[in-house]
């Protein structure tokens, strides 16, 4: 499993150190953007000075360059301040270099006493009733694929076509850190163009170029699951656009760009 059992490890209040379980499927010294992802939405809901009575309800990444597996650190700065809404950016950079990963998130206050409840979709069938499915294969032994647990109930990371997979963390996002509701869904949101893959991963590279998740609520319990379809147009553009559930039934949905080339 590696020696380190957690994704990061914190240095200093804003720095953090990669671990090889960040590594992604496409280059040995780049991450998946999931742990990534999951770091600045952290950031930007446990800021300095947050308002406690809001909630992150939209993040919208863009990927500027592959995320490398070094040590990076993490800003952020609000951009806009209301009394319901408020929108704060977040940035990811190595100690030397400019971001590689910007992400925008918009915070909305949450209300005192409950009101309606209303959510539709379908109730997926819970990650107990089936087995757990192996990733493709991947030339190394440890990274995203072996730190993420996953069970399929439509399809497989082999087969091409829609997929609908559950997933949950092996691990912390940051050593020796309780593991947020948050946390298990950004980890899992970016996800869903290699769930639902539409090519031969042999023969093309299709990598996504940013990432929004749309939250009207947050997870419950350990395991995400992502509902995935994926589209591809003859120019090389394609979306991967997926449902998101717990447990309960629907939290929201993510929606990602696709570069699609030959390899």
């Amino acid at each position: 499993m590696g020696e380190h059992q957690a994704f990061y490890e914190r240095i200093s209040e804003h720095r953090f150190a990669p671990t090889e379980h960040t590594r992604g499927p496409w280059e040995a010294g780049s991450q998946h953007a999931g742990p990534p992802a999951a770091l600045l939405g952290r950031a930007m809901e446990e800021r300095p000075g947050a308002r406690t009575d809001m909630r992150l309800a939209r993040m919208t990444y863009e990927i500027v360059r592959p995320v490398p597996i070094r040590p990076l650190e993490v800003t952020t700065t609000v951009l806009r301040a209301g009394r319901g809404v408020e929108l704060v950016e977040a940035a990811l950079a190595p100690e030397d270099g400019a971001p590689v990963m910007f992400a925008r998130g918009l915070r909305v206050r949450t209300l005192a006493e409950p009101g309606p409840a209303v959510a539709e979709g379908p109730q997926m069938p819970s990650p107990g009733e089936t087995a757990e499915t192996p990733f493709f294969a991947v030339p190394w032994d440890v990274g995203y694929h072996t730190s993420m647990e996953t069970r399929f109930t439509e399809g497989t990371f082999r087969e091409q076509g829609p997929g609908t997979c559950w997933m949950r963390m092996r691990m912390p996002l940051v050593a020796g850190e309780e593991i947020r509701p948050l946390d298990r869904v950004l980890v899992a949101a970016d996800s869903g163009n290699g769930i639902s893959n539409v090519l031969d991963f042999e023969r093309h590279v299709f990598v996504n170029a940013d990432l929004t998740v749309h939250l009207h609520r947050h997870p419950a319990g350990e395991w995400v699951c992502v509902e995935a379809r994926t589209s591809v147009d003859p120019a090389g553009i394609g979306l991967a656009d997926a449902r998101l559930h717990d447990e309960k039934g629907p939290i929201g949905r993510s929606a990602q760009s696709l570069f699609v080339a030959p390899r």
